[in-house]
C-alpha cells in the first residue's frame, strides 16, 4: 500500500474536482449521479421489505436545547384568549409544544453535510466564494435545500470491522482502498455509480456499550480512499464516525476527506450514523445492498440537516 503524500492529497483538489462537470450553476454535486435509473435499481434492491434506521436518537439535554410546555386545559393556556372558541369549550383537551435548538454538526448527531459546509482557500464547491455565506441569512449557494427532493439511492454497507475481525477499529485507525475492496469481495457486492457507501468501523458498537467518545481521535476514511470514491462514481458517503480518520496523518490538512469531498468533488457526507442494526440485518439476510432514503429538513440557507437515514432490504 502506497500512502499518498501531503502534496498528493493537495493535488486531489484539482485531479478529483467536479467543478463545471454538471454546469457552472450546479449545486447538487455528486447527487447528479443518482439518476432515475439508479433510483429504480435502488427499488429493486428491496428484496425482503425490512427497514432499519441508520441514525442515532438525539439525546436531551446534552445535544439539544428543549423548552417544553404541556397544557392540561386549553382554557388555561397562556394567550388562550386568542384561540378559536372550540379550544375554550373543550376543557378535557390539552397538548404539548416544543421549541428546539440544535447544533447538529459535530461528532454525535446523525446529520447530512451539504457542499457549503466547508471552504478551501475561500472557495466552496463549483468555485463559489465563501462570501455567499452570510451570518444572518445563511448560504445562498449549495445549501441543504439543494436536496429538497430527498435522496433515494442504492446503499452499500462495507463492514471494515468484520473484514479485520475486530469488534471495532481502534481510534486513529484509518480505512484504505484495500479494505473497501476486501469488503466487497467478502460480501459479494460491488459499489456502482450513484451508490451511497456506508462505512462501518464498529464505533457504533463501542458507543452503544460505552457511550460517545470524548476525544477527537477517531477511526474513519483515510484520504487515500478519495480517488477510489471518485473513480467508482459514489454519490454519497456515510460512516459511523464523522468520516475522517483523526489524526489525518497530514500536518496541514486537518480533515482531507471533508475538504476534498465537499469543496472539490461536491460529494455529500452523512456523518455519525448508527450502523449496528444495518450490519446485523445485512448479516442475517446475507444482503449488503439496500435502498437508502433520507429527507433533509428544508432549512433555508443551512449547511446541512439532522437526518434519520432508512435502509430498506
Amino acid at each position: 500500500m502506497t500512502m499518498p503524500t501531503q502534496e498528493d492529497v493537495l493535488a486531489y483538489f484539482d485531479t478529483l474536482s467536479n467543478w463545471g462537470r454538471w454546469g457552472d450553476d450546479d449545486e447538487l454535486g455528486t447527487l447528479n449521479l443518482i439518476t432515475d435509473d439508479v433510483r429504480l435499481a435502488a427499488a429493486r434492491a428491496v428484496r425482503h421489505g425490512r427497514s432499519v434506521s441508520c441514525g442515532w436518537e438525539i439525546a436531551v439535554p446534552e445535544e439539544m436545547e428543549r423548552s417544553t410546555t404541556a397544557c392540561p386545559c386549553a382554557a388555561d393556556m397562556p394567550g388562550a384568549e386568542h384561540m378559536p372558541p372550540a379550544f375554550h369549550a373543550d376543557r378535557r383537551w390539552g397538548f404539548s409544544n416544543e421549541r428546539l435548538g440544535i447544533f447538529f454538526h459535530g461528532n454525535t448527531i446523525t446529520h447530512l453535510d451539504s457542499p457549503c459546509h466547508l471552504f478551501w482557500d475561500g472557495k466552496m464547491y463549483n468555485g463559489r466564494s465563501h462570501s455567499l455565506v452570510d451570518g444572518e441569512t445563511g448560504s445562498s449557494w449549495a445549501a441543504v435545500t439543494a436536496a429538497a427532493n430527498g435522496i433515494t439511492t442504492r446503499g452499500v454497507l462495507l463492514d471494515i470491522a468484520k473484514v479485520r475481525d475486530v469488534p471495532w477499529l481502534a481510534p486513529g485507525e484509518g480505512v484504505f482502498p484495500e479494505d473497501l475492496e476486501e469488503a466487497e469481495r467478502r460480501q459479494g457486492v460491488r459499489v456502482q455509480p450513484g451508490d451511497a457507501v456506508l462505512l462501518r468501523t464498529g464505533y457504533g458498537r463501542a458507543r452503544h456499550e460505552s457511550g460517545p467518545s470524548g476525544g477527537i481521535t477517531q477511526s474513519g476514511w483515510h484520504a487515500s480512499c478519495l480517488p477510489w470514491l471518485h473513480d467508482r462514481g459514489v454519490a454519497l458517503i456515510g460512516a459511523d464516525t464523522p468520516q475522517d480518520v483523526q489524526p489525518s496523518g497530514y500536518d496541514n490538512i486537518l480533515m482531507p476527506v471533508h475538504a476534498v469531498s465537499l469543496v472539490a468533488m461536491g460529494l455529500w457526507l452523512l456523518d455519525n450514523c448508527d450502523l449496528e442494526a444495518c450490519a446485523t440485518t445485512a448479516t442475517a439476510l446475507s444482503q449488503w445492498d439496500f435502498q437508502l432514503s433520507l429527507a433533509p429538513l428544508r432549512l433555508a440557507g443551512t449547511s446541512g440537516s439532522p437526518v434519520n437515514p432508512i435502509a430498506t432490504f
